[in-house]
């Protein structure tokens, strides 16, 4: 019988149009990134003159169309799974959390101390200045929530130089003849001045700092103003999502994929109006400059309602040492003539966080 002939092998299939796909892919991508990247360098630059180019990066390339919500579902498993809450936020006693910025000095112990001296000079530059223009100056620095809540931390290390320095500064203040408020004594007599899941004080800790401040404030306005105050609360406590929540990536998702919220009851503090619609209000006698601690907890109304007088706001979120403060200094030409006081409120951690390119710009001009 004749031998067949052997079979022809069977050719191997091609990998070019899969190939060809994963091509179109990794090209449309990095068209993708580079359309975002070119549009956020002519929208704004700043970031990335200013060495935040990380995060710049993150900002524009994280919006590819439904990647944030992955992301979020991402960071859920993964404190799910591993009680891991990210690079920024720490968790210490079950469901208390804190900010790494405020346990560790984020660019190390050199840079913080250096940016410190810095923050020193400015300090008595600008008391030099409002007195100068015949403005008092009271500096109130809320210790930070690792400070106060340190029987939260449930084992979490704080950096010893950054706990120290609180108390160089406030040194550092009184040798210079500026008026301070210490709000550790106030705080700390309190069972919760702080946010469980959040960095700023609680309602109770805003009026503990309020009254504080208030005390040291009033005899340098020569006693209480005819300013009243309406207190507007809500009926029942409500979740609140704190910063430290939103930080971490979990704000958005359901409840059990993200450490229990705070409740608080609503509260809106409020100048009584009086006079007519068309009169002018009062004048500003009081001008608080500050970070986000000053737009938190009705802070800004329990202080108008300690002193008896409506507060001019140049606090915003961000600001830390000395945004605020820039802020208003920028505008000191149109400052009303009946201004007497700047109470000038910043967070601890912001003694040892890096220069920002405002404060640099500041230091360096400074005489």
């Amino acid at each position: 019988m004749a031998t067949p002939p052997p079979a022809s092998p069977t050719p191997a299939p091609s990998h070019r149009p899969f190939a060809l796909v994963i091509g179109l892919l990794i090209v449309a991508g990095f068209a993708w990134g580079a359309l975002r990247l070119g549009g956020a360098l002519r929208a704004d630059g700043s970031d990335w003159r200013e060495a935040l180019t990380e995060r710049a990066m993150n900002r524009t390339l994280g919006a590819l169309p439904g990647q944030s919500a992955w992301t979020r579902w991402g960071a859920g498993l993964r404190w799910r799974l591993l009680g891991d809450l990210g690079p920024e936020v720490a968790q210490g006693c079950p469901g208390w959390l804190f900010y790494r910025n405020g346990l560790r000095p984020p660019a190390g112990d050199a840079a913080a101390t250096a940016a410190y001296a810095k923050r020193i000079a400015l300090m008595r530059h600008w008391a030099a200045v409002f007195k100068a223009q015949g403005v008092q100056l009271v500096v109130a620095t809320v210790p930070d929530k690792s400070r106060i809540a340190a029987d939260r931390l449930c084992g979490l290390p704080v950096n010893a130089a950054m706990r120290a320095r609180f108390d160089d500064w406030q040194g550092r203040l009184a040798a210079a003849g500026v008026a301070h408020v210490d709000l550790r004594p106030a705080l700390a007599a309190l069972p919760q001045p702080y946010y469980r899941t959040d960095v700023h004080m609680a309602p109770e800790g805003a009026q503990a700092a309020a009254d504080a401040i208030g005390r040291a404030a009033l005899p340098l306005l020569g006693g209480k103003g005819p300013q009243r105050f309406t207190d507007e609360r809500g009926e029942t406590p409500e979740p609140r999502m704190g910063d430290l929540v939103v930080l971490a990536g979990l704000d958005g998702l359901p409840a059990g994929w993200h450490p229990p919220l705070d409740r608080v009851r609503p509260e809106r503090i409020v100048p009584v109006a009086s006079g007519g619609l068309l009169d002018d209000g009062p004048p500003a006698e009081v001008l608080l400059a500050g970070d986000s601690n000053g737009l938190r907890s009705e802070f800004a109304g329990r202080l108008g309602r300690q002193l008896g007088r409506e507060i001019w706001t140049l606090s915003h979120d961000g600001g830390y040492f000395s945004g605020a403060m820039l802020a208003a200094l920028a505008k000191r030409e149109q400052w009303p003539r009946s201004l007497k006081l700047v109470v000038w409120t910043f967070s601890e951690l912001s003694l040892s966080l890096p220069l920002s390119a405002d404060e640099a710009r500041a230091a360096a001009a400074l005489p």
